[in-house]
């Protein structure tokens, strides 16, 4: 992963972690349920942000790097781990 997408991963993930301690504060306080599941759709929204600028680091830099060695078996493997994990990210 190259280091300025790192940095901001971990930056995002650092609110994230906030904003799932607030939500188990939301939920010891026993808050208004639609409160709870706002804040909820707001760090899967968040998450999803990670996962996609991990994923789109990955395809800028590894699969790129696969693609242009020239080697078939690192191409066919990245194709391959690429088309798992966004079958995964469907479901």
């Amino acid at each position: 992963m190259q280091n300025d997408t790192r940095n901001a991963c971990l930056k995002r993930l650092s609110r994230i972690e906030g904003q799932v301690r607030g939500l188990s504060r939301m939920v010891e306080d026993n808050r208004y349920c639609i409160d709870i599941v706002t804040q909820v759709a707001a760090v899967r929204a968040a998450l999803k942000k990670v996962e996609e600028e991990v994923l789109r680091d990955h395809v800028a830099h590894c699969v790129e790097h696969a693609i242009t060695s020239g080697d078939a078996d690192a191409q066919r493997a990245k194709v391959s781990e690429l088309i798992e994990v966004l079958g995964k990210l469907k479901a």
